[in-house]
């Protein structure tokens, strides 16, 4: 029996297992090249740039040397307001599974970007909102586990982003 190369078994292996179709033209293709872990910081680079861009005032938190702290229970403080940040791809079916949403972590709201190959989508929840299921149906995403959940929202639960000053001051106001 004689092997074939092992590099053109994983290429086509991976020509299978490929970005979706709809991926390949878009705008924000690059996003799919961003290992999963990096996608929030993506989402957070993109939230913070956009919040300053709009005027909004946005701090985040630090660690004892005075850098950005990377664990911390919450991501970002815009207008004073904490928030739990995160970023998701559009999947194959149009949907976005926004994960590790966590109830024990101290923030006041929950702030969803949704990147689909030409559009950028937004909604915000408060805290009371993600545990009251008002803001939509929480999966854990553990088997048996209750520290970790998934909020799976569709394209048209979302806001588009040109809406997001506006959406943002709303929910602020509140």
């Amino acid at each position: 029996m004689s092997m074939r190369d092992p590099h053109r078994i994983l290429l086509d292996v991976l020509a299978v297992h490929g970005d979706h179709p709809k991926w390949r033209d878009s705008p924000f293709k690059k996003i799919k090249h961003v290992s999963n872990t990096k996608v929030g910081a993506v989402g957070q680079g993109f939230v913070e740039a956009l919040c300053r861009a709009i005027g909004f005032d946005v701090e985040f938190p630090v660690n004892r040397a005075g850098q950005r702290a990377v664990q911390n229970p919450w991501d970002i403080k815009i207008e004073g307001k904490t928030f739990e940040l995160k970023t998701a791809t559009e999947d194959i079916g149009g949907n976005f599974q926004f994960n590790h949403i966590r109830y024990h972590r101290q923030y006041e709201a929950v702030l969803c970007i949704g990147i689909a190959p030409a559009d950028i989508l937004f909604d915000v929840w408060s805290k009371a909102e993600i545990t009251t299921g008002l803001a939509g149906n929480l999966v854990s995403m553990e088997k048996g586990a209750n520290a970790s959940y998934k909020l799976t929202k569709r394209k048209t639960d979302l806001h588009p982003i040109d809406e997001f000053q506006d959406g943002l001051l709303a929910f602020l106001a509140r």
